[in-house]
């Protein structure tokens, strides 16, 4: 994706992040989405030219999804876990948990890049009765291209989990790809 459909083919493939992003608001700003809260649905709806792709959640959003579907989370795991982001994307049946790691500095979020199995499984049991899938990807900036970050890069893949450097292309969500602008 090009920023502001500048350059290249003007297409837009996917949400480019930068630091302190939203989610939403990239949605947003690609030709053809349009996102609103739905009536007395937990989150936001995701349009793709009309028509319902996705729904959106943030934080105890997620939970509000939960309760709506008659889910009791507290029976199912021991203490709640906070998303980012999390976009169920209908078509696929398939609950993306989208974690933002944007580092200029060494930090502490080393270790947390070790936690996706955990999380993932976590948020697969909470969803398990509605039969859906769960992915768990990170949107890294380049600062995580370090050589000193592929032990930990080769484990995220190595437990089911991904990664994406700056972007996350919406045909890998199983998103329509934006229009020209």
């Amino acid at each position: 994706m090009v920023k502001d459909g500048k350059g290249g083919a003007k297409t837009l493939t996917g949400l480019n992040f930068e630091e302190k992003v939203d989610f939403i608001d990239l949605l947003k700003g690609i030709k053809g989405y349009t996102v609103q809260k739905s009536g007395r649905k937990a989150g936001l709806e995701v349009y793709f030219d009309g028509k319902l792709v996705a729904r959106a959640f943030k934080k105890h959003d997620f939970y509000r999804f939960l309760e709506e579907n008659n889910i009791d989370w507290k029976g199912i795991i021991s203490k709640k876990l906070l998303p980012d982001d999390a976009l169920l994307v209908i078509i696929r049946e398939t609950l993306f948990i989208i974690e933002v790691k944007y580092q200029q500095v060494a930090g502490s979020v080393d270790e947390k890049l070790q936690t996706c199995d955990f999380k993932r499984k976590q948020y697969l049991k909470l969803v398990q009765a509605l039969e859906l899938k769960v992915e768990y990807v990170y949107v890294f900036n380049d600062w995580f291209k370090d050589p000193s970050y592929k032990d930990v890069l080769d484990y995220i893949n190595s437990v089911n989990c991904h990664y994406k450097f700056n972007e996350l292309p919406l045909t890998w969500l199983g998103l329509p790809s934006g229009k020209n602008k």
